[in-house]
C-alpha cells in the first residue's frame, strides 16, 4: 500500500524535485495514537456578542486580567504596558494556564516594525538528553514525567517582559503589577472554569502546599464563588515590583524554585545559575506574503523555537495550491471537500514540523532559512499530494503525511514521534497610538509540573512551575541512532506551537488584526481557522471564533464533538478520513481592525473577554 500510495499522488515528479524523504517510512498508524488528549478540559459554551471599540482593547482570557489591562491603557500606557498588567493577573486567576513560573512568546508592532520577544523556557545546564527515558530506555508515561523536577524549565515570561518594557512601556514598572498586587491580597472569586479543572485534577492535590491552597480539608476544589486570596504571590510581586525580574532570578525566590524542583519525585537539575543567568532572545519575526479575497497580506508570526507559524502558513499556502469547489462554508459549516483538503494538508505540514522544528540556536534551518518550508513552490509542489480520494486502507488507521524536503539533500535529524502537548492562554492588545500585539504565554499542562512555590510556609499561596521541558522529545534519537532536532541538551528551548499573529495590510503596512490561542498542538489549527474564517470568507471575528474546531496532528482528523452534522461526517470517510469528534477546547482572542475602529471577539468555550473604549 505505501508503494502505491506514493506513485498514486505524482510522487515520482516530487521525488525527481526532491521534494519529498521517501516513502519507505510511510507506515499506517492507529487514528487513536496521533490523537491528543485535550490541553486542559471543556468546561462549558458561552455564546458571545462579540464587542466594537473605538481607540483600544484588549482581549484576554479572564474579565479580570481584560480590565486590567484595559485601565493601564485609559491611563496612557501603551499595548506593551497593558499585557504586563494582564499577564500578572492571570497567573493568579487562571494559574492552570500561565503565570510567572512559566514563558511566553511575544509579537510587537510599535507602529513602524514588528518585533518577537522569546521568553521561552530553558533547559538547565545539566540536563541530559535521555531525562524523560526509564531505566529500561523507553519513555516515561507521561504523567509521571509531568509531575516531576526534571519537567521544569527555567522560566522566561517576566524577564521577558521586563525587557520588552524598556523599549516600549510607558508606565512604571510598578503600577504595572498593582492590579494584581491587589487582586492577591484581597481575593478574587473562583469561576466555574477554575474550578472545574482543580476538581478534576489528578495530580496537583499530591503537591502539599498548592493541596492547601487550592482545596478544602477533605481534599474537593474550593467551591464557585469562594473568595481565594494568595498573600504568598502579592509577596513575590511586591518584591518584582521594586527589583524588576531580578527577584525572580535571584535571592530568595529562586532558592524557593530550586528546592522545589530538587523535591522528589524525579528531582530536578535546575540550579540557582540556570535562573541567574536565563536571558530573553529578540527574534527576527517570520513574515509571510498571502492573498485573500484578493488583498495583499503581510501575516507575521513566531519562527523557531515555535512550530505554529510555520505550520500554520504551510497550511493555509497548500490549501490556495488545491482543486477546489466553489463553496468553502456549507450552512455556516466549513463544507466536507474543504475540510478534506484541510486535513492532508495538516498532516503535510506536521510532517515538516516532527522533522525540522527546533531551537534555531541548536539546529539549522532546511535550505538556510525557515522561509523555505513557506517558499510558493515548495507549497505548491507539497499541495500536489493531496487528493480528492485517500486510498483505502485498514480500518480505524491513518496514512501520515511525508516530510518535505526544501534543501534537496539528505537530513541528518530524525522525525520527532508524537507525544502530548499541552496548555496556554493568550493575550491580544491595541491601544490608541496604534501600537498592536499578541502573546501567547504558558506553564505548558494545566497547572505546570503541579509544584507550587512559596517562600515563607505562612503564608498561604505562592506560584505554580512549568513543565514545558516535556515539550522536548522523550526520545532523544530514532532506532537508527539519528538525533531528534527537538531533543532536550542543556540551554535549549523546547519546540512549541504557540502561534501569537499579527496581520497587515501589505500595500499600506497598516496593522489589521491580532489573534492567537492556547490548545496545546491544536493552536496551529485554532489560529488557522481563524484566520481562513476572517480574511478568506469575511466572517467577523467573533463569527470565526464560534465556528466549530477541527485540524489533524498527524493521524484522524479531529471535528469538535457535536459540532458537526452527521452528513458531513458521513461525506469525509467516503473520501477516506479517519474522524475522532473530541471536545476541542480553545481560547482563540481576536481584535480586527474594521471601519468603525476595533472589533473583538473572545471564545465562547473559555471564560476570556475583550475590554476597551
Amino acid at each position: 500500500m505505501q508503494s502505491s500510495h506514493c506513485v498514486g499522488v505524482k510522487a515520482g515528479a516530487l521525488l525527481a524535485l526532491g521534494l519529498l524523504h521517501g516513502c519507505a517510512s510511510l507506515s499506517p498508524a492507529p487514528a487513536a495514537s496521533l490523537l491528543a488528549e485535550q490541553p486542559e478540559a471543556a468546561s462549558g459554551f458561552t455564546s458571545q456578542k462579540g464587542s466594537q471599540h473605538q481607540r483600544h482593547a484588549v482581549a484576554a482570557a479572564h474579565p479580570l486580567a481584560a480590565e486590567a489591562g484595559a485601565q493601564v491603557l485609559r491611563e496612557g500606557g501603551t499595548a506593551l504596558d497593558a499585557a504586563i498588567a494582564a499577564q500578572m493577573v492571570l497567573g493568579l486567576v487562571e494559574p492552570q494556564s500561565s503565570g510567572i513560573g512559566g514563558g511566553a512568546f511575544l509579537l510587537h508592532f510599535d507602529g513602524q516594525k514588528v518585533q518577537a520577544f522569546d521568553g521561552r523556557e530553558t533547559a538547565p545546564a545539566a540536563a541530559l538528553p535521555q531525562a524523560f527515558l526509564d531505566d529500561q530506555g523507553r519513555p516515561l508515561p507521561f504523567a509521571e514525567a509531568v509531575a516531576s523536577g526534571q519537567s521544569v524549565g527555567v522560566p522566561g515570561v517576566v524577564r521577558m517582559l521586563e525587557a520588552a518594557h524598556r523599549q516600549h512601556g510607558r508606565l512604571p514598572w510598578p503600577r504595572l503589577l498593582a492590579p494584581a498586587i491587589a487582586l492577591a491580597e484581597q481575593g478574587f472569586a473562583i469561576g466555574p472554569r477554575l474550578h472545574t479543572l482543580l476538581q478534576a485534577d489528578p495530580l496537583l492535590r499530591q503537591d502539599a502546599v498548592a493541596r492547601r491552597f487550592f482545596y478544602d480539608a477533605q481534599g474537593q476544589a474550593w467551591p464557585v464563588g469562594h473568595v481565594l486570596r494568595n498573600p504568598e504571590y502579592a509577596h513575590v510581586l511586591r518584591q518584582l515590583a521594586q527589583q524588576g525580574s531580578r527577584a525572580m532570578h535571584e535571592g530568595p525566590v529562586a532558592q524557593a524554585m530550586v528546592e522545589r524542583i530538587a523535591q522528589a519525585p524525579r528531582p530536578g537539575v535546575l540550579g540557582l545559575a540556570d535562573l541567574r543567568d536565563y536571558q530573553p532572545r529578540e527574534r527576527e519575526a517570520l513574515c509571510v506574503n498571502h492573498t485573500a479575497a484578493a488583498r495583499p497580506l503581510r501575516i507575521c508570526g513566531f519562527g523557531p523555537p515555535s512550530s505554529g507559524h510555520l505550520a500554520v502558513m504551510q497550511i493555509l499556502g497548500m490549501l490556495e495550491h488545491t482543486q477546489r469547489q466553489a463553496v468553502d462554508l456549507v450552512q455556516d459549516l466549513p463544507s466536507a471537500d474543504w475540510l478534506h483538503r484541510y486535513a492532508q494538508a495538516s498532516r503535510l505540514a506536521f510532517a515538516d514540523r516532527a522533522l525540522y522544528v527546533a531551537d534555531p540556536d541548536f539546529v539549522t534551518a532546511p535550505a538556510g532559512s525557515w522561509l523555505s518550508l513557506l517558499a510558493p513552490d515548495y507549497l505548491r509542489a507539497r499541495s500536489q499530494l493531496i487528493s480528492p480520494l485517500i486510498s483505502p486502507r485498514a480500518p480505524d488507521t491513518v496514512l501520515p503525511g511525508q516530510p518535505g524536503n526544501p534543501a534537496h539533500k539528505p537530513w541528518a535529524y530524525a522525525p520527532m514521534p508524537f507525544q502530548p502537548e499541552y496548555g496556554t492562554s493568550h493575550l491580544s492588545v491595541v491601544d490608541s497610538q496604534g501600537r498592536m500585539l499578541a502573546m501567547t504565554t504558558s506553564v505548558e499542562a494545566a497547572f505546570g509540573a503541579r509544584r507550587m512555590v512559596t517562600t515563607d510556609a505562612s503564608r498561604p499561596g505562592g506560584f505554580l512551575l512549568n513543565n514545558q521541558l516535556t515539550d522536548f522529545s522523550f526520545s532523544p534519537s530514532d532506532a537508527q541512532g539519528r538525533p531528534v532536532a527537538n531533543r532536550l541538551e542543556p540551554g535549549k528551548r523546547p519546540r512549541s506551537s504557540m502561534s501569537p499573529t499579527l496581520v497587515f495590510d501589505a500595500a499600506t503596512g497598516q496593522a489589521l488584526m491580532s489573534l492567537g490561542s492556547p490548545g496545546g498542538p491544536l493552536i496551529i489549527h485554532f489560529t488557522a481557522k481563524t484566520l481562513w474564517a476572517t480574511l478568506h470568507q469575511g466572517l467577523s471575528p467573533q463569527q470565526a471564533v464560534d465556528l466549530p474546531n477541527f485540524g489533524s496532528l498527524g493521524g484522524a482528523l479531529l471535528l469538535e464533538e457535536g459540532r458537526f452534522p452527521a452528513a458531513t461526517q458521513q461525506a469525509l470517510r467516503e473520501r477516506g478520513q479517519v474522524l475522532q469528534t473530541p471536545p476541542m477546547t480553545s481560547g482563540i482572542q481576536v481584535i480586527q481592525r474594521t471601519p468603525q475602529g476595533w472589533a473583538g471577539a473572545a471564545d465562547p468555550r473559555r471564560e476570556g473577554v475583550v475590554r476597551g473604549d
